[in-house]
């Protein structure tokens, strides 16, 4: 007998859920989009018209009452997060949430905490953990290739100029800017890569506070543009993160400055989302070479894509949702789970803290809750 599809639900039906979500779903055999839901009602309309998928809800209690839905993948403006997450538990549905996980640490152990006590599973959207490049660094890394780690660096370099953000450049619902929303992924790179963040100092900036719309009228943004860290790792590695919106002429997207490098006593090792599928390796002695990611790194173990059709910069999102259906088949924990979600946010609000008081800041660890 064929094993049942896992009845996946969308909250939230933007351009993120359409471009990765859905053809992640689509990807994994166990796996079904069966509803769409969103309270913007054009949103929603259009996700219909993409899509096909004809049981849409406005509201996210009465979707959760539907028995076809097994799951739920959340990404809606960061504010609603926690309340839809924790009425998906309550209902025993699995859920894979966007980042950042909520607006504060102790929203994020509570999430964390409601998922374990459930047993449903959980899974935080750390979209780049997929990419090629970044699982060969991270087996690189673990093997011992790089020898002792010293140094960890990381920057973001976008350019947005002071266009509109919507509800991204308004602290209510975002809870942060750029720190939110770009930088959180790269502290996810050095958990994944190095391990726990122990301690940091911090600087953010609003350099825009007026941003304009397409017919230029103007709107107040309260978040920050820019954010920086000088990080210390538990293992004693150094962290520098930096990330900004205002990376005059760097573009945006995948084609702009995404990099990271990780500096070891035998080892250097540098990564590009630009260059999805290759990383730059310099050994001790020698210069750096660019060398091709081993075909078994080009996606994870069971997923069913070739890795060798479509965008590569685009094509190892779906991945992730793999991931999320399988682990619920195998009834197995999600990789990265809502634990490295935790994780990251309490760095994030270390990195307001040391704004705000201008010192070092200890980061708590939420694997010792």
């Amino acid at each position: 007998m064929a094993e049942k599809s896992v009845g996946i639900a969308q909250v939230g039906t933007g351009a993120i859920a359409l471009a990765n979500h859905l053809p992640g779903v689509q990807i994994a055999s166990h796996g079904k989009m069966v509803a769409l839901c969103d309270v913007n009602q054009a949103a929603l309309e259009q996700a219909f018209k993409v899509t096909g998928i004809e049981k849409v809800y406005t509201d996210y209690n009465r979707m959760l009452q539907d028995p076809a839905v097994d799951a739920v993948i959340i990404a809606t403006p960061n504010r609603f997060h926690k309340e839809i997450a924790l009425a998906a538990i309550a209902a025993g549905k699995h859920v894979m949430c966007e980042k950042p996980l909520a607006l504060n640490y102790a929203d994020t152990l509570e999430m964390y905490q409601a998922a374990e006590k459930a047993g449903v599973r959980h899974m935080t959207a750390f979209t780049y953990r997929f990419v090629p490049a970044m699982r060969y660094m991270g087996h690189l890394i673990k093997s011992g290739f790089v020898g002792q780690p010293y140094h960890f660096r990381v920057n973001r370099l976008q350019d947005w100029g002071d266009r509109y953000l919507n509800w991204r450049q308004s602290m209510a619902m975002a809870g942060s800017g750029e720190l939110g929303d770009m930088l959180s992924h790269r502290l996810d790179y050095g958990h994944y890569l190095i391990g726990p963040i122990s301690r940091l100092v911090a600087s953010t900036r609003n350099f825009i506070p007026t941003r304009l719309d397409a017919e230029g009228k103007a709107y107040p943004s309260d978040v920050d543009d820019w954010v920086a860290a000088l990080a210390e790792f538990e293992s004693g590695v150094t962290g520098n993160f930096e990330s900004t919106k205002l990376a005059t002429g760097r573009g945006e997207g995948g084609k702009s400055q995404d990099y990271c490098e990780v500096n070891g006593s035998e080892a250097t090792l540098i990564y590009y989302l630009g260059q999805p599928n290759s990383l730059q390796i310099g050994k001790k002695g020698g210069q750096l070479e660019t060398l091709a990611v081993p075909e078994e790194f080009l996606k994870i173990p069971g997923s069913p894509r070739d890795p060798h059709q479509g965008d590569p910069g685009q094509v190892f999102r779906y991945d992730q949702d793999f991931e999320f259906i399988q682990a619920i088949v195998e009834g197995r924990p999600c990789q990265p789970s809502f634990l490295e979600g935790a994780r990251v946010q309490g760095v994030m609000d270390a990195i307001q803290l040391s704004d705000r008081e201008q010192r070092w800041v200890e980061v708590p660890d939420p694997g010792s809750v």
